[in-house]
């Protein structure tokens, strides 16, 4: 959907590049053996919809975690309501960031309403659809991490600071508004930057680090522009052709590194980090430089 939607807004179908394939599918079931499963939200970049987050969600899924991608109504490109009713992005120009913010937290607690109201064995959906085999009784409601791109990697302090059950959080590339930053924050917190962005450019981050009084960590991905934290990074090679982009024009969107390789560390350092903070297996990845990821340094 997020590709086909990327394309449209270019002028491209879809049969000109080939979308990459998922290892998703509707109502896939859960793995009951594994016992409860902790939860993972997902919040994405300002007017993209949640599968711009497939490559980094379907790995945390296959680690064992319950990934929960979140759509934010008239925020995101299109979001679809049971009656097939679409909603799209009817933000008025001008609208502050820190006030959509407010909105994604509370949109946010409302997601973790519902997976309270499921683990208890109930079906919150509004249309009453059919959930996915083993899901009830299999959330984790004591580890929920979240997770995000872009202003979503900024909701993610704003969640925190709003829903207590919010117990780690990693924004990946995001600026932060408004007020919540100037909070402290007790939980684990992760900042996880393009090679151009950190603290020490970024006074919203530079805030929010004096401001977190749990464990926190810093780190930036050499190679990597804004874009290569979301599912675009994948299609970079078929797009620059067909947009008639410039290498240094595709350099500067999406950086210089490798499109599968950025994903894999991606992948990597975030399940490092929610392995170590949810479910207390310390990573020696989050210690340090390492020798087998040269491209992570940690911000200090």
């Amino acid at each position: 959907l997020s590709g086909n939607h990327f394309l449209a807004t270019r002028g491209l179908s879809p049969q000109q590049v080939t979308l990459p394939k998922t290892a998703g599918h509707v109502l896939a079931p859960v793995k009951t053996s594994l016992g409860k499963l902790p939860v993972l939200l997902y919040s994405t970049g300002l007017h993209s919809d949640r599968a711009m987050g497939t490559a980094l969600a379907q790995d945390m899924a296959s680690r064992g975690y319950l990934v929960v991608t979140v759509d934010h109504t008239h925020d995101a490109n299109e979001v679809q309501f049971p009656g097939n009713r679409v909603e799209y992005n009817r933000m008025p120009a001008g609208t502050h960031s820190s006030d959509t913010l407010k909105i994604r937290a509370a949109d946010i607690k409302f997601v973790i309403n519902a997976l309270g109201k499921i683990s208890n064995g109930s079906n919150p959906d509004y249309g009453h659809a059919t959930l996915p085999a083993g899901l009830s009784k299999n959330v984790d409601m004591s580890k929920i991490g979240m997770f995000g791109w872009s202003l979503g990697g900024a909701a993610v302090d704003t969640a925190m600071q709003l829903d207590k059950r919010i117990a780690a959080g990693a924004n990946l590339d995001g600026q932060f508004f408004g007020s919540a930053p100037s909070k402290d924050l007790d939980r684990p917190f992760m900042l996880f930057s393009s090679q151009n962005h950190n603290r020490n450019n970024d006074a919203s981050w530079r805030t929010l680090w004096s401001h977190l009084k749990g464990y926190k960590v810093d780190i930036k991905l050499k190679g990597a522009a804004h874009l290569s934290f979301s599912d675009q990074e994948w299609m970079v090679p078929q797009e620059a052709g067909l947009l008639h982009l410039s290498q240094s024009q595709l350099q500067q969107m999406y950086g210089t590194i490798d499109p599968n390789r950025a994903v894999q560390v991606q992948t990597t350092y975030l399940a490092a980090f929610f392995d170590q903070t949810l479910r207390k297996k310390h990573s020696t990845l989050l210690d340090g430089p390492s020798t087998t990821f040269p491209e992570i340094s940690f911000v200090r």
